[in-house]
């Protein structure tokens, strides 16, 4: 008998948070405030910006985008990030990424503020990352740890394994991981014996940026697989994972679209209203 994988939605994890921030708001005197800086006019940033801004309007937050030439420099954007860092009815900036090459994208995040840092991306709020000191905390692997945790399935003591190491979510999934109790190993584009090292791990983090690259071979019977990636195959959108065989191997996938997307979306509305609050 061929066993398949338990479908992980993020959309309807996604849909309740959102009604949870309703009902927070209900009770508190309050409109949380997020401005988006969008650099260009890069298709997948323009699809993912106005998601972000329904999001908004869903949980009726304030949102404002600010766009920008392809061509600005970086002093423009600083500019931009530092105007809005003085006012009192935006609690949260984000920078979408990626920015257009001539900008330095670290130099751009560090011009944030902390405590207006929406997307956990400040040296300051990765530093309390890393010293299990959890305050605002970057919205993909936050949303990936609050789908682990709605499954009921144990993290302490069990093996992890990172393919992909951006600051954005290789590692700061892997420290937070790690930060409750998890055995943790990172892979990349230089590991030796990659199937061996992922065939090993309980959870399965695929955040590679490749087409379909984590193959059912690759994968632990019974293993929790969380696809990050999001790709355009054949004109249709695929992950990190080969979804159709890997899902009759693993315990437990999520699907692109429908996984780990929303919730990222539904964790920038919870760290904006958690700014708001503090």
């Amino acid at each position: 008998m061929v066993l398949s994988a338990e479908i992980l939605n993020g959309s309807r994890l996604a849909q309740s948070i959102r009604s949870q921030i309703r009902k927070k708001l209900k009770k508190l005197n309050l409109t949380p405030g997020l401005a988006v800086i969008q650099v260009g006019d890069d298709p997948a940033s323009t699809i993912y910006i106005k998601h972000k801004q329904r999001d908004c309007d869903k949980v009726n937050f304030h949102s404002e985008i600010h766009k920008l030439p392809s061509d600005s420099s970086q002093q423009e954007i600083i500019k931009v990030v530092s105007e809005l860092s003085t006012r009192s009815n935006i609690h949260g900036i984000l920078v979408q990424m990626p920015l257009p090459e001539q900008i330095d994208e670290q130099n751009v995040i560090d011009s944030i503020p902390p405590e207006k840092d929406v997307d956990g991306l400040t040296p300051l709020n990765l530093g309390n990352l890393f010293i299990n000191r959890e305050g605002v905390t970057p919205c993909t692997p936050t949303g990936i740890i609050r789908l682990i945790e709605l499954s009921g399935v144990p993290i302490e003591g069990k093996q992890a394994v990172c393919v992909g190491r951006s600051h954005l979510v290789g590692k700061p999934i892997g420290i937070m991981l790690l930060n409750r109790n998890a055995t943790v190993t990172y892979c990349h584009s230089r590991t030796e014996n990659l199937g061996e090292i992922t065939k090993q791990a309980d959870f399965l983090i695929a955040a590679v940026g490749k087409s379909e690259f984590i193959t059912a071979e690759m994968v632990k019977p019974g293993a929790m697989v969380i696809d990050v990636g999001i790709n355009s195959l054949d004109d249709r959108l695929v992950g990190d994972v080969k979804f159709d065989e890997v899902q009759q191997v693993a315990g437990y996938i999520t699907p692109v679209p429908g996984g780990v997307g929303p919730l990222t979306r539904a964790m920038l509305l919870e760290n904006t209203l958690k700014l708001a609050m503090s």
